[in-house]
């Protein structure tokens, strides 16, 4: 390997500075008998204000790791090697440490260090003679001449200034200060905007200017583009602005996509995404009424609609107009159905009611307990996805407004004149027919500008420099809000004007781009979350809990308290789960609340502000109520829409396990799948793969929690089993069932379970 000579520096007689590599080989670490379950080892090394960490070797005390660093060292410079061990829970552990003179190892060498091996003993942390393990490291890529070593370690007053001044100039970007804690651990203090952080502070990258506000907030410019962030700019977040800015120039192919997606087709034909259109364009206007969820009017009543758009009814035997319907008469003041209760309407324009939780129909109102016919035929129970679509847009049209309004805004500043006009409303405004004015591009809005505005400015949110949500997972591309974006002084204003964006979608039944993540969905619809909710967004933690409950923690040693560690754009705060909980101990006996409360601040945490506003701006545009009849698959297809099911790329990129594409299950689960609907094929992919959205690509470029990943049918289990899911794998567990019969009737009952039965 080559090797690079330190030189004097200029004037000083001192030492340049140097790139050293450092091989990090293995270790092996003292075993720890209370423990029977090994750490999971990293290596850090530390010098002049440099760190630089290995990958993480799971379970073992005799981890390999054979992974290079490489860090910038003068001849008389000290290398400090910590072995942590990572802890998905709580704050990492450290495991010993062990300190390299660099000078030391040049004399031993003859001033060249070129692929030197070193076993370094690892030390505990307050007792220096009390030996954990030894480490072993590979040293490369430096030399130094002799005479200038000599005189540089002479001189030793001369190279502690010169030595003070160049650490000083790698630590000291910004006014910051590098400290160490009690537990060794090397941080950093900015003592402009008083916080603390674990990385070592970048220089801003360039074009990149820190400025300060009439109000002494500071904000960050970035000349090159001519805009403007309060979070501080790294290297990585210009990467993601640019990766960013890439997808928003790709916008016009992923249009295209946007608009073949629909809620439900009409006789097996694919609507558009305007459902005032898919119930109008589609059918005949003499066929309209099998279309209204409330059935057919009364004798003598027409439904008519005026000048401006608005719904009202003639009774010609009076002849005589009104605004409300006849059929609910004097319905829109009665109290809202309880939760997860929905009415419909025979044929005959009887109403009965349908409660989705225990699955179960009844002509008897749950709110007064009368019912609507005595001795009425039995109703099978359906969930009929586009029966509550057609009631939910009964109700939004009741809600409605006459006239439009306009909303005039530039391609440019799409989202800063969207939030102007938006929050400038009153919020029942909102309920009118939308008209969105490009300027420059004028025209009538027949609803094909306005879903096109909805599409751009879904995805104007995402823009990494308002910091206001995040992607819920490393390959998972759902949306949910950012814990750091109260970084942005005015984050709250924007969710609340976001709130009121969502609402707007649902209420005109336009989609957005990108959706948000399970759990997000089942806040709005006001429903608990579950532990298996967990898995699409943190697979590690969900399972590290699963471990934990099936485990006994105690025989294992396992100490952990009420409390958890959170870190937020490098700072680290406790949270105390319950009362006092960094005092109380997680034991067999409760470790049940601990994994309930631990799932609930996972999927909250630090972002209850910002959710009370999304839903202060939501509720004033349509109120909550409204979807309660809904679960949280049927919204996300609901904001998402759904597109049209290629069967053949399906087939086509489906791996299989123990079963062969001629195996009879196989054969018989895409006989199936042909005679499913569009909407019950959307219903198993998101059984399956968490989402009802596919990429660009198709099934193709599905992704699963460690990339690209195939949908995948599995041979699992004895014929009397359920189907099960693992959503991070695209995996379906189909046991092996005896006849088609009996394949239908498991897999049906298993994706129209609400709560996601049978997954993973």
């Amino acid at each position: 390997m080559a090797s690079s000579v330190a030189k004097p520096g200029p004037g000083n007689g001192y030492p340049m500075k140097a790139q050293l590599q450092i091989m990090v080989l293995s270790a092996k670490l003292k075993e720890n008998r209370k423990n029977w379950f090994g750490p999971s080892p990293y290596v850090e090394v530390a010098v002049d204000g440099q760190s630089k960490k290995t990958e993480k070797c799971n379970n073992t005390h005799s981890p390999k790791w054979k992974q290079p660093l490489t860090v910038i060292v003068t001849p008389f410079s000290k290398l400090i090697f910590r072995v942590w061990s990572h802890q998905t829970l709580k704050s990492d552990i450290l495991l010993g440490m062990a300190a390299l003179e660099v000078s030391d190892t040049l004399k031993a060498n003859d001033m060249k260090i070129s692929e030197v091996v070193q076993t370094l003993q690892l030390s505990a942390d307050r007792d220096q003679t009390d030996v954990v393990g030894d480490l072993s490291v590979c040293l490369d890529g430096m030399q130094v001449d002799p005479e200038m070593f000599a005189s540089a370690a002479e001189a030793n007053t001369q190279s502690e200034s010169a030595l003070c001044d160049v650490i000083h100039s790698v630590i000291c970007i910004d006014l910051w200060e590098q400290r160490v804690d009690q537990n060794g651990r090397l941080y950093f203090v900015d003592h402009v905007e008083k916080r603390t952080a674990w990385e070592r502070p970048e220089p801003l990258p360039s074009g990149w200017e820190r400025r300060v506000d009439p109000m002494g907030r500071v904000y960050f410019v970035d000349h090159i583009t001519r805009t403007t962030t309060w979070q501080r700019p790294t290297m990585e977040t210009v990467r993601n602005y640019e990766q960013w800015q890439h997808q928003r120039n790709q916008l016009q192919g992923a249009m295209q996509q946007f608009n073949q997606r629909f809620i439900f087709g009409v006789n097996g034909v694919s609507g558009n995404s305007d459902w005032s259109n898919q119930l109008q364009d589609q059918v005949p206007a003499t066929e309209n009424k099998q279309f209204d969820p409330l059935g057919p009017l009364p004798h003598g009543w027409e439904k008519r609609t005026d000048s401006n758009g608005r719904v009202y009814f003639v009774q010609h035997t009076t002849r005589t107009t009104q605004w409300e319907d006849p059929r609910t008469q004097g319905l829109l003041n009665e109290k809202p159905l309880p939760e997860g209760w929905e009415m419909r309407f025979t044929v005959d324009g009887i109403p009965y009611f349908v409660d989705h939780n225990r699955r179960a129909t009844t002509y008897i109102d749950p709110r007064t307990g009368k019912s609507s016919l005595e001795n009425g035929p039995q109703i099978t129970y359906v969930r009929d996805f586009k029966a509550k679509v057609q009631y939910f847009r009964f109700w939004c049209q009741q809600l409605s407004m006459p006239q439009h309004i306009k909303i005039t805004v530039t391609r440019k500043t799409l989202f800063e004149d969207s939030f102007q006009q938006i929050m400038s409303f009153n919020a029942q405004d909102l309920r009118r027919r939308l008209w969105i004015i490009f300027p420059g591009e004028e025209g009538l809005d027949y609803g094909g500008v306005a879903r096109e505005w909805f599409f751009l400015l879904s995805h104007e949110v995402l823009n990494p420099m308002y910091c206001l949500f995040e992607y819920a997972g490393k390959d998972n591309y759902c949306l949910q809000i950012n814990p750091a974006s109260y970084i942005n002084p005015d984050h709250l204003k924007y969710f609340k004007f976001i709130g009121r964006f969502i609402a707007m979608a649902l209420f005109h039944g336009k989609f957005i781009d990108t959706g948000f993540s399970l759990p997000f969905y089942k806040r709005m619809l006001n429903k608990p979350w579950a532990l298996k909710d967990l898995e699409s967004i943190d697979p590690e933690f969900y399972n590290s809990l699963i471990w934990i409950k099936e485990n006994d923690i105690e025989e294992c040693g396992l100490e952990m308290y009420f409390s958890v560690d959170k870190e937020i754009l490098g700072e680290i705060t406790t949270h105390e789960l319950k009362p006092d909980g960094g005092e109380v101990l997680v034991t067999e006996e409760n470790k049940e609340e601990y994994i309930r409360l631990v799932a609930e601040w996972r999927l909250s945490r630090g972002v209850e502000e910002q959710t009370q506003a999304f839903f202060e701006g939501f509720n004033e545009v349509l109120p909550q109520q409204y979807l309660q009849y809904f679960d949280a698959k049927e919204l996300e297809v609901m904001l998402c829409g759904m597109q049209e099911i290629d069967l053949a790329d399906w087939q086509r990129n489906t791996i299989y396990r123990h079963y062969a594409r001629s195996s009879k299950q196989v054969l018989w689960f895409w006989q199936l799948i042909k005679e499913m609907d569009n909407e019950k094929r959307m219903r198993l992919l998101q059984f399956v793969t968490g989402t009802c959205r596919l990429p660009v690509g198709g099934f193709a470029d599905l992704l699963g929690s460690n990339g690209p990943q195939k949908f995948c049918i599995e041979k699992v289990g004895k014929e009397n089993w359920l189907p099960r899911s693992h959503t991070c794998f695209n995996r379906l567990d189909l046991p092996p069932y005896k006849s088609y019969e009996q394949l239908k009737e498991k897999l049906m009952f298993a994706i129209e379970e609400t709560e996601g039965f049978g997954q993973e």
